[in-house]
């Protein structure tokens, strides 16, 4: 044996497992087809959100929170219906228990720290027992992704330097060998060394070959949101024909290739069709890998308009549910839709997800989080409003309006009809009560001290000048996660169809559906993701630990 356990993939979920294998004394090799500037994967692009229940900062923000909230919004959003949910389900629980229970302390105790106003990012469809969080639990790490990342990276660089951990970059793996019927291994190419910057496409020139040996393989390699083929094959018809044009929120090497080589070997994908994809999606003026797009994390405020200038109806508001807003707008016709908005709504509600998008928390700098405070708008947002190919920026809605249709090469909107329509939610500004459900949603919102510092606007007149000038922004379908994937266990073994172990082969992360095949259901809850490549890497990197002694 070359090794106890060889981890396939090293990302968040690669990493944390590696860790705790080694921390169990055993000796692992940790491979990747990406050079080790990639060290980290997906996660280190991301905001660094966590989903935690009942924590000290919720307190301090007057948030009563419980598990039987949380796991009833979780329920809610998921939706469980299918007999290939089961292990999904018991995951699900079993993750809401951990993030109640000692999560924060655990990566607390390892160097971790958040933000102490905690963000509500996905609010849902508008009924207690439906989708989204029923409060506030969206804690951005201090730091962002790469902070989210680092405690699991020094203990797994740790663990190189003592000789339990062999890090081997630009090893791509092909195929899962066995003896006897039996998983013992995996081969494949190395691949030629590159030197091209994290997130960006690399060579796929092989300059030779490997085989290695070990009692267990721990498959963590992420889902399939950068190869726009797969999506498109995995895409249900129940959310409409997916759009020609797409962004993409992860770099060319999230592929699924793994996924399916471990389908090969006989393990059970479920749960295909189901995937977590954003609607606010614009291109990035200075892109790093292909078709890089960024997600606006929106504030309520924003009016948001199909591709023919009709306003969403309740409750597609901003910020509330992803999956019904994505399945209203690609159902149109169109793959695509409009944020309008003020200057005022802009500085205070729009946020840019990923850390290179928030230099002031990533880089741990209070003097730039206060700086949001002032009257500039954050520089990504900006330079995104100058040098965004998405972004219009106009003083006159008529003027507004005939743009938007030279961007898009249409003549969908009417301009004289996009002033009616915002001179009519705007006289419901006028009255502390209002009809309009997206006013009423605005005002409640502003209720949670969090929203009223740094995420709300004031309920203004989005034509008055003195709010301007105007805005819109053309917001793309973005790819992102994989809800489902790879069954397993609660020890992360992955199972075969006939829902045995596979045995001597586990999966953690997104490449397993976050635990179980799909943890999520349809719905997933913000905050999540990254908690849950933590959690099921952890999972089954312990079981490996144990299953090799």
């Amino acid at each position: 044996m070359d090794a106890d356990v060889i981890v396939v993939g090293a990302g968040l979920a690669g990493l944390v497992a590696t860790a705790e294998l080694a921390a169990a004394g055993r000796k692992v090799i940790l491979l990747d087809q990406e050079g080790e500037q990639n060290l980290g994967g997906q996660a280190f692009w991301s905001f660094g959100g966590l989903f935690f229940v009942d924590s000290p900062e919720q307190r301090r923000m007057g948030i009563k929170d419980t598990f039987d909230l949380a796991w009833q919004d979780w329920q809610g959003s998921a939706g469980f219906d299918r007999a290939e949910d089961d292990w999904g389900r018991q995951w699900a629980e079993a993750y809401v228990h951990f993030a109640h229970g000692e999560k924060r302390a655990w990566l607390h105790e390892q160097g971790m720290r958040w933000f102490p106003l905690v963000g509500w990012a996905e609010r849902g469809g508008g009924l207690a027992t439906g989708h989204g969080n029923s409060v506030p639990r969206f804690h951005v790490t201090w730091g962002t992704g790469p902070a989210v990342i680092a405690p699991f990276e020094r203990r797994v660089r740790e663990a190189a330097s003592r000789g339990l951990v062999d890090m081997r970059f630009r090893h791509r793996v092909n195929g899962l060998t066995k003896s006897a019927g039996v998983v013992d291994g995996v081969e494949g190419e190395i691949l030629e060394p590159t030197s091209v910057a994290r997130g960006e496409a690399s060579s796929r020139t092989a300059t030779g070959s490997f085989a290695l040996k070990a009692q267990a393989v721990l498959v963590t390699s992420g889902g399939i949101g950068g190869n726009f083929d797969l999506v498109r094959k995995n895409w249900p018809e129940r959310l409409g024909k997916l759009p020609d044009f797409l962004v993409s929120g992860v770099p060319a090497h999230v592929d699924g290739r793994m996924q399916l080589i471990t389908e090969g070997a006989g393990g059970r994908i479920v749960n295909r069709d189901r995937m977590w994809h954003y609607v606010e999606g614009i291109r990035n003026w200075n892109p790093i890998w292909p078709h890089h797009g960024i997600r606006i994390l929106p504030g309520p405020s924003s009016i948001w308009l199909d591709a023919t200038g009709r306003r969403l109806p309740a409750p597609n508001f901003p910020g509330f549910d992803t999956l019904a807003s994505l399945e209203h707008i690609v159902k149109t016709g169109h793959g695509y839709s409009w944020f309008v908005l003020s200057r005022a709504i802009i500085k205070k509600e729009f946020a840019l997800s990923g850390s290179e998008q928030n230099p002031d928390l990533t880089n741990k700098s209070i003097a730039g989080i206060l700086s949001r405070l002032g009257k500039g708008l954050p520089a990504p947002v900006q330079a995104f409003m100058d040098k965004g190919a998405d972004f219009i920026v106009e003083n006159d809605i008529l003027t507004l309006g005939r743009r938007m249709n030279e961007l898009v090469g249409t003549d969908h909107i009417d301009p004289e009809a996009l002033k009616r329509e915002i001179e009519a939610r705007d006289r419901e500004i006028d009255n502390p009560f209002s009809k309009d459900m997206q006013v009423i949603a605005i005002r409640g919102m502003r209720n949670y001290r969090g929203d009223r510092l740094m995420r709300t606007a004031p309920p203004h007149k989005i034509l008055d000048p003195k709010n301007g000038p105007l805005i819109a922004v053309k917001l793309n379908i973005l790819t992102r996660k994989t809800l489902g994937g790879l069954q397993t266990d609660l020890d992360g073994r992955v199972l075969t169809e006939g829902g045995v172990p596979l045995g001597n082969v586990y999966a953690g992360g997104e490449v397993a559906g976050f635990g179980g095949g799909g943890v999520h259901g349809y719905r997933a809850l913000e905050g999540t993701f990254l908690g849950g490549c933590i959690f099921s890497g952890r999972t089954a990197g312990r079981a490996a630990a144990k299953a090799v002694e």
